[in-house]
């Protein structure tokens, strides 16, 4: 009688959703820690990469500050597990991965005025580390967010949803990825020297 209950109660979570909670659930679980390891990626690379322009370009102060900035202000972030539960904490990290991509971006347009330095062995490599790794975060963060997605349309589908209430699954905050490319948008800069002022002409 035992086993009969247990096969039927096996039925009904199956039936309500219970299984692929627990699959989408795992498969949210390691596309956050790939998303994790290629920031991680990232930011292992940046220390390097600000040597090198400030080899070239040491009065860009400004610019080397802030790529600095922005990667201690997401090392700040405790990227834990719990941290995908709960959208203002994900938001923050959203936000500071974000300022981070926009900092990269003023500094490797920065380099465009350093032909020494865009000729740089080292710094071509760097480069070029760099590119890959933002084409793994986006791969990664694509796999996470169709994860989520999945995920999210089991919490609010029905009969699912009652399997949710009843064991405690609830939505998970995803990437909006229109505020990540506007806050990602470099500024525009422009070297060109300023114009002198027209000299009056002399009276005759």
């Amino acid at each position: 009688m035992r086993t009969l209950w247990i096969v039927l109660l096996a039925l009904v979570l199956s039936g309500c959703g219970y299984n692929t909670f627990q699959t989408t659930d795992e498969q949210i679980k390691a596309s956050w820690s790939e998303v994790l390891n290629q920031y991680q990626r990232r930011a292992d690379l940046i220390p390097n990469l600000v040597n090198t322009v400030k080899g070239f370009a040491a009065q860009e102060q400004t610019v080397l500050l802030g790529v600095t900035e922005a990667r201690a202000r997401v090392g700040s972030i405790q990227a834990t597990p719990a941290l995908i539960n709960d959208a203002q904490a994900f938001a923050k990290f959203q936000a500071a991965q974000g300022e981070l991509s926009s900092a990269l971006s003023r500094l490797l347009l920065v380099s465009e005025n350093y032909p020494q330095l865009k000729s740089d062995a080292n710094f071509r490599d760097l480069q070029a580390q760099l590119e890959g790794t933002e084409n793994r975060i986006t791969v990664a963060r694509n796999r996470y967010i169709k994860a989520v997605q999945e995920y999210n349309v089991t919490v609010r589908s029905f009969p699912s949803n009652l399997t949710a209430m009843l064991f405690g699954y609830s939505v998970k905050p995803n990437f909006t990825v229109e505020n990540e490319k506007e806050i990602s948008r470099p500024p525009t800069v422009s070297f060109d020297a300023p114009k002198a002022a027209p000299q009056p002409t002399p009276a005759k």
